[in-house]
């Protein structure tokens, strides 16, 4: 009998394998039924996240026969002249068996004795995760529909987000049981931004918006399917003053009607990073457990300390220098805004100040942040880490599993982490100790 202990990375798992007949067995990678690859890992990964855990192995197999199958066939596909019953056992028995070895050495392992547990929707490149894990919170569902994004995400916390949240098949994943519901839903049909893009376009916003606006519903669906203790939203400061204040009065109906006490305040990120970034937080606490009467206050709002010029490298590439044709075009069309009398235009930032709000579309020309590179030099971009940094990412976050594009436009979706970080940490303690 071959003896298969520690001989398999999870990122040798193929991606694109069709069906076949190994060694007389009938193989299915990539192709398990209807299973894209990507959710053949949010189940694996996920199985692996919770094995081991407080249920049994018994109870455990009932529940991920899905993800003992893919792993048993890729057992098989790896080594075809293996026995079923070894390759069922190393299958049920992963961690046991010192198998995917390679899924454990990330920057951001779950604690090794958790306090609660959380789910991560609209996962983004986990800057929730980040923050609800620095309180002792393990993670057991993840959901983050792009795919680059999930590639961050598998990076640094071995485990592969399930897509989209709006599917039934994609909710069927979730625990029954949880203590906290994590989502920064999509912003774009209540951003400032996003709502000047989208009638210039001709499109709907807020909840009108049919692909993007009603996700907040996906939520209030999961929070009253699970009647978790807790729920922590985030959102842009327009949220609150979309449709002459409507949406946000159907999204704070919507959550009371479902028992649970509101609390909400627009907080900047500045007191926490070097840019000026205004974001809703919505916590809610389950009123059958706590009864409206939680003292849950947020943190103090202090003004910010560090400058934009404390977060950046030493040294930086000469392709994150503008071209000279793309810095006279933007100091033209600065000129053209200022005689219509309005502020449009680039940011060069003062290196002792903080900058503008860092936006997904940073990567186009870099125009709402660029650093300033002396006498007679054209100004630069921020680098994908220097961005990071000004979301409060530590800089053992790897950002190298996708392009320098992709990593611009993460950022520039992410939340702040120290300031989601400072509101979890009075959530959980409100939680624990009510």
């Amino acid at each position: 009998m071959k003896d298969i202990k520690g001989q398999l990375k999870l990122s040798s798992f193929p991606e694109n394998i069709k069906k076949e007949t190994i060694a007389g067995k009938d193989f299915r990678v990539s192709v398990y039924g209807e299973k894209s690859y990507t959710d053949q890992m949010a189940v694996i990964t996920h199985f692996l996240h919770n094995t081991g855990n407080i249920r049994g192995i018994k109870k455990r197999r009932e529940e991920n026969l899905e993800a003992i199958q893919y792993i048993r066939d890729f057992i098989f596909y790896a080594f075809p002249d293996l026995d079923a019953k070894t390759a069922t056992k190393a299958a049920e028995n992963p961690i046991q068996y010192e198998l995917f070895q390679d899924f454990f050495e990330i920057p951001f392992p779950d604690p090794k004795r958790p306090k609660f547990t959380f789910i991560d929707l609209f996962a983004g490149m986990g800057g929730f995760r980040l923050a609800m894990q620095a309180q002792g919170g393990k993670c057991v569902f993840s959901s983050e529909w792009n795919k680059y994004a999930q590639k961050t995400y598998m990076a640094n916390f071995g485990e592969m987000p399930f897509g989209d949240i709006t599917k039934e098949s994609t909710k069927s994943y979730i625990p029954k049981t949880f203590d906290v519901l994590c989502a920064g839903f999509p912003c774009q049909p209540f951003s400032i931004a996003g709502v000047s893009k989208k009638k210039s376009l001709g499109r709907e916003t807020g909840f009108k918006d049919k692909t993007q606006g009603t996700l907040f519903f996906d939520v209030a669906d999961i929070i009253n399917r699970h009647r978790p203790k807790a729920f922590f939203l985030e959102n842009v400061k327009n949220l609150v003053s979309h449709d002459q204040g409507n949406t946000f009065r159907i999204i704070k109906e919507t959550l009371e009607e479902l028992n649970y006490s509101i609390h909400y305040l627009v907080m900047d990120g500045k007191a926490y990073v070097p840019q000026h970034r205004e974001r809703i937080m919505i916590v809610g606490f389950n009123k059958e457990l706590y009864h409206g009467e939680e003292s849950f206050e947020f943190p103090e709002q202090k003004e910010s300390n560090i400058s934009i010029g404390q977060i950046l490298e030493p040294l930086v590439d000469g392709k994150y220098t503008l071209s000279d044709k793309l810095w006279d075009y933007l100091q033209k069309y600065a000129v053209r805004h200022q005689e219509k009398g309005n502020g449009f235009g680039f940011g060069l930032v003062d290196l002792n100040g903080i900058t503008r709000t860092l936006s997904a579309r940073y990567y186009k020309d870099g125009s709402e942040i660029l650093i300033p590179q002396g006498e007679g030099i054209n100004p630069r971009r921020l680098t994908p880490r220097e961005c990071a940094r000004l979301m409060g990412y530590p800089d053992t976050y790897i950002l190298s599993a996708v392009s320098d594009v992709q990593a611009y436009r993460q950022c520039g979706n992410s939340v702040v982490v120290p300031l989601i970080t400072a509101v979890s940490k009075r959530i959980i303690k409100t939680m624990l100790n009510p």
